[in-house]
């Protein structure tokens, strides 16, 4: 497989675009267009739902051994030209690239622009890009399809913008996943339109494609853009609406209808995919120079009741599902929200990963977050999976729709209004100049603004625990000694004998009164290393 470090280091009839009447804003050169095709989105739900009655029939076959040979090095040398860029004329508009098929892409994918109600396919041509004269790209034929788009970051006639011609803000590339940077303008975690059957033991996880593109032109001035996407899968077909806005940071709203070919046993809506490898809270030993590697830190969500949780993330010892249940829950999302590079000591910064928040629209109904950890020994695997999973079974012959917005920010955009967990640590339990109990954990968790930071003089928070079994023993809170205003740590040491999976809870209040969000936390007894 394609190393994700080095991918987020990189990320019939035929007219012209000029003669097809739809020149101005499109391309600054000609593009080759296919005969103009009614278009809608209530359309391409029908034709989702339509395909979805019928048995799946796989993408047409190109040929394997060119695309084999088109390996990561070769890869890297075919780029699209920017003069060709699609909406790439004019003040205002949000030049689109292409990405080439490959070893690692090799579903070709169909790109369409959209003149009102008619659409037209660009048809591929290898004169689109810049490759090697003895690229084996080569021998690809016309029409072969693309692997993937972005869209530039910056408008061409804005004089305060850089060249958009190295800078984009929003990918879509394989199977059905996409990804969009932050206000930090870094890559990282990705989203993807469904997930099927991730983590379900005696089956493979499948991985339905967006096989065709739709792009509105952008309106002059504007900050969005609007993409349509048909989706085709073994189980279900969808087709998905997207509008993305480039700001500050990137927001999108999502309109989905899903239709299944087949029962499905674990269907993943609005699935986050994102990489943890170790942390502060967790890592073994001298695996690794860096002190953190990883593209998010936990899970948050904002539940029904109006709860806050925090759950930090694991790098279990074998693949683990948590499961939050719930009824239309107001938000979940996977966040970094270590921002501090001296935790990192990396140059591809990790300190700068965008968090990622989901917001309901739709009535979701009852189910529950899931939260997907997957055993990993480096940092190149995308080994967590957050998703919501209806409580009523996925069938066939059943049609679901799904509206939502993603928010690719610094920090989730609805944050609690009482103290956030900052930091969880943990080591040998017991006192030192004292025998090390066996079996017993210390941990220390630090919360940090909110009502913390308004604390009257000598009020000390009390720290209200949970576990699913085991015991505690040893807690106390203190103000973390550092001269931050609302900076605080509850500190426990818990004693269990057995291996299993514990979960944990803890918040402050004073007062009878929350002062925090509430920190979730699964301890795994079996992967504690005891030091000394």
């Amino acid at each position: 497989m394609i190393d994700r470090r080095r991918f987020l280091a990189t990320a019939a009839a035929t007219t012209t675009l000029a003669s097809a009447g739809i020149r101005p804003a499109l391309a600054a050169e000609q593009l080759t267009l296919g005969a103009a095709k009614p278009f809608s989105f209530d359309a391409l739900r029908e034709q989702a739902q339509a395909l979805a009655g019928k048995p799946y029939e796989p993408p047409t076959d190109l040929p394997r051994d060119v695309l084999e040979r088109i390996d990561y090095d070769a890869h890297g040398k075919i780029r699209f030209k920017p003069d060709l860029a699609l909406f790439a004329d004019g003040p205002g508009q949000f030049p689109v690239t292409f990405f080439h098929l490959g070893r690692f892409f090799q579903i070709p994918v169909h790109m369409y622009v959209l003149d009102g109600q008619q659409a037209r396919e660009i048809v591929y041509d290898e004169n689109y890009f810049d490759m090697p004269k003895d690229s084996p790209a080569r021998a690809l034929p016309k029409g072969s399809g693309f692997a993937g788009f972005r869209f530039q970051e910056s408008r061409l006639g804005d004089k305060d913008a850089p060249d958009w011609r190295g800078n984009d803000w929003v990918a879509f590339l394989g199977a059905s996943y996409f990804r969009a940077i932050g206000e930090l303008y870094q890559y990282g975690l990705s989203a993807r339109g469904v997930a099927i059957d991730p983590a379900v033991g005696g089956k493979p996880e499948e991985f339905p494609t967006f096989t065709r593109f739709y792009f509105e032109p952008p309106k002059p001035g504007s900050d969005a853009v609007t993409v349509y996407a048909l989706l085709e899968g073994q189980s279900l077909t969808g087709a998905y609406r997207f509008v993305m806005q480039r700001g500050r940071w990137v927001d999108m709203q999502i309109e989905s209808s899903l239709f299944l070919r087949q029962d499905i046993e674990r269907l993943g809506l609005a699935p986050l995919t994102s990489m943890y490898w170790f942390s502060e809270n967790n890592k073994p030993g001298a695996i690794d120079i860096r002190p953190e590697v990883h593209d998010s830190d936990g899970l948050a969500l904002w539940t029904s009741g109006g709860e806050h949780l925090w759950r930090p993330l694991n790098n279990p010892p074998h693949t683990t599902v948590s499961s939050f249940g719930d009824s239309a829950p107001r938000g979940f999302g996977l966040l970094q929200r270590d921002r501090n590079f001296d935790h990192y000591m990396d140059g591809v910064h990790y300190e700068r990963r965008p968090s990622l928040w989901v917001e309901p629209v739709s009535d979701w109904g009852k189910g529950a977050v899931q939260l997907i950890e997957i055993r990993t020994d480096d940092e190149i695997h995308d080994n967590i999976v957050a998703m919501w999973v209806r409580a009523e079974p996925a069938r066939k012959g059943e049609r679901i729709d799904l509206d939502y917005k993603l928010y690719w920010r610094a920090d989730e955009p609805f944050p609690s209004p009482l103290g956030r967990c900052v930091a969880t640590r943990q080591g040998n339990g017991g006192q030192p100049g004292q025998p090390r109990p066996e079996n017993v954990r210390k941990f220390m968790v630090e919360f940090l603004g909110g009502p913390l930071a308004d604390l009257p003089y000598g009020t000390k928070p009390e720290a209200v625990l949970w576990a699913s079994r085991g015991e505690f023993s040893y807690v106390f809170t203190e103000a973390v000694p550092n001269d931050v205003a609302g900076h605080w740590r509850a500190q426990f040491d818990f004693h269990v004998t057995d291996d299993e999976p514990v979960e944990m809870r803890l918040f402050l209040r004073a007062d009878d009164k929350p002062l925090t969000e509430t920190w979730a936390y699964q301890y795994l007894p079996s992967q504690a290393v005891r030091q000394g």
